[in-house]
């Protein structure tokens, strides 16, 4: 899968001859300046959770490109509310999109949204497409779910946060990779404020004497997972 990185949580995902979008924050993220937002292509944009920094510039985002919202049924019809086509899934679900399935799984977290209304539960999401399949577990802590996912998907690559602090630190990660079976994982969720701050060198090494190969993309850098 093509890739691009565009800081913190957020990411595009080339697939099934769609853009799919996950939790775009980039003009609030002052690490990401330089990245203009009105190029970035979006048929879907998939939200974890409600939380501004998932949030921020999905409802810009999506009228721009005409693209549809997919996230629990609090978030997805806050979207539907400011004018943007949407889909309602929550944890446990799947459905069968034009570019693949997704399947929204747990995550251990908090969910509100911008304007502090409640935002249903935080999810991760199983993206499966032909003979490839991604995990982002969005915002969580480590959780023995992840050890079901095996069962129902042979995972290609993970982004999993590795900032600490709000979610999951790098040991928890790493554990994190092993229960979903993957030996590829792009560290999301590091670095955007100073709780977050990580060592990127002793997180690669960390991640490589497990055995995972931990990819850490500049932002609006793309490589092919």
């Amino acid at each position: 899968m093509r890739v691009t990185y565009f800081g913190h949580s957020c990411f595009g995902v080339e697939l099934g001859g769609k853009n799919i979008l996950f939790d775009p924050f980039i003009e609030g993220n002052e690490l990401a300046a330089h990245i203009d937002i009105a190029s970035i292509k979006a048929d879907y944009i998939l939200l974890s959770h409600g939380h501004s920094d998932h949030t921020a510039d999905a409802i810009s985002i999506a009228k721009a490109n005409g693209a549809t919202v997919v996230a629990s049924y609090e978030v997805a019809v806050w979207a539907g509310n400011q004018g943007v086509a949407y889909h309602p899934m929550n944890t446990g679900g799947k459905w069968h999109f034009d570019f693949g399935t997704v399947k929204c799984v747990s995550a251990v977290h908090s969910s509100s949204l911008p304007d502090g209304t409640y935002g249903g539960n935080p999810m991760g999401f199983i993206i499966e497409s032909g003979h490839q399949s991604m995990y982002y577990s969005g915002d969580t802590a480590l959780t023995l779910d992840m050890q079901l996912i095996p069962k129902f998907a042979n995972i290609t690559w993970a982004a999993l946060p590795i900032g600490d602090n709000f979610t999951m630190g790098i040991q928890d990660a790493i554990l994190a990779a092993k229960m979903v079976e993957c030996t590829k994982v792009m560290g999301v969720h590091y670095d955007t404020f100073g709780y977050i701050k990580i060592d990127k060198n002793s997180a690669v090494a960390q991640f490589k004497l497990a055995g995972i190969d931990l990819f850490l993309p500049g932002i609006g850098d793309t490589l092919d997972l």
